[in-house]
């Protein structure tokens, strides 16, 4: 029992060290204040793979068209993913002379199998893309007006390759959408921290910018393209190992772009599985020990939680194991939490514990050694 308690207190110690090392990083990271107008010779393509997205993509396309950059400057290609809804009607019909449609079934059979089809999406749109600078987005997505625009004058005065830029969920109307709020936010906190440690290794395909030479440059997917996910985190790395100092944290507030959580808990674990699938797929052995710290850290308190019910002895330590969790994140989670303007979420950390540690360990678990579905496809 003692070998096995100073293991996990270990742990612990390592968990906190991680967390107070991010939220450093964090709260070193400067909010980005535009200081000149864009110079109007940005060209920009947005480029959004869509399947079955007729509900989402009128009022994404809307957002789009609001934008304060100039449209002579902007290009929107939503590329259809075999569809079987009318996503493909939704965007010939939508009235803006930048905004065109591309087919994946212009390119490949439909019965020919692949993992990643959304990688193949974006790679074929960045082939016919005319924009110096290619932002991707989700067609589930909404932004401001001057989303755009600050992503420009950024790229512009900094000039990144990379750009990961902040995403936040919106409408939680229930205590499961709170929680999912709450994940996301933390994991949005932790990659604009690992942005300004030159980390540089964690984004999120709803809201990035990218280079469209140095996607070329290091060969875009290519290495890659056999993996279902990782069209933003696994291309972000590529680009990080060769311009270790070219990625950059867009922290403003008029470049948020927010985003539903799921509705089920079916659609939560497969995406999160999803998410954590390309957890082993990074070079860099400093993520594999982060991440196996924050896997083996929640598996201990997953265990914890039955051995306080049947030995007593158990039970104070699971009780000052469990505090000390929550205090690290909240130290963690309140900087991030005021800049996404969600505060008054915060209260539910403490109940919602007993969610995502569990989740925690089934998916990191189910990442490696399981398949989950995607856009209605199984993927290994």
């Amino acid at each position: 029992m003692h070998i096995i308690l100073i293991i996990i207190l270990l742990l612990g110690v390592g968990y906190g060290f991680l967390l107070t090392w991010y939220g450093l990083g964090w709260k070193q990271l400067p909010p980005f204040v535009p200081q000149q107008p864009v110079s109007g010779q940005t060209r920009v393509t947005i480029i959004i793979p869509a399947r079955d997205e007729e509900q989402h993509l009128p009022p994404l396309l809307r957002a789009i068209q609001q934008q304060t950059y100039p449209a002579a400057l902007l290009e929107v290609i939503v590329i259809d993913d075999f569809s079987t809804d009318n996503t493909a009607q939704v965007v010939r019909s939508f009235p803006a002379a930048n905004v065109r449609l591309l087919s994946l079934g212009d390119h490949l059979d439909a019965v020919q199998r692949l993992n990643s089809y959304k990688k193949k999406a974006i790679e074929i749109a960045v082939g016919q893309a005319g924009g110096q600078l290619i932002v991707t987005t989700d067609a589930d997505c909404i932004m401001g007006p001057r989303w755009i625009s600050t992503l420009v004058q950024f790229y512009e005065t900094r000039r990144p390759k990379f750009i990961a830029a902040p995403v936040s969920f919106y409408q939680e109307h229930n205590f499961f959408k709170v929680l999912q709020s709450l994940d996301f936010m933390n994991m949005q906190g932790i990659t604009g921290s690992v942005a300004q440690l030159k980390i540089g290794t964690m984004c999120n395909g709803a809201n990035l910018a990218y280079e469209r030479a140095v996607f070329y440059e290091v060969g875009g997917f290519t290495g890659i393209d056999n993996i279902a996910s990782g069209d933003d985190m696994l291309l972000m790395y590529k680009i990080y190992r060769q311009y270790p100092n070219g990625i950059g944290y867009l922290k403003n507030e008029d470049a948020i772009v927010r985003t539903l959580p799921v509705d089920t808990l079916r659609a939560f674990m497969h995406q999160r599985i999803r998410w954590s699938s390309k957890a082993d797929k990074y070079d860099d052995k400093r993520l594999t020990w982060m991440l196996a710290i924050v896997y083996l850290w929640n598996a201990a308190l997953l265990f914890m939680g039955p051995a306080a019910v049947f030995y007593p002895a158990w039970r104070s330590w699971f009780l000052v194991c469990l505090l000390f969790k929550i205090t690290v994140e909240l130290y963690f989670m309140v900087p991030v939490a005021r800049f996404f303007h969600k505060t008054t979420l915060l209260g539910w950390v403490i109940p919602g514990q007993f969610f995502h540690i569990p989740y925690i360990v089934i998916a990191g678990w189910l990442g490696k050694f399981g398949s989950y579905q995607w856009k209605g496809r199984r993927v290994n």
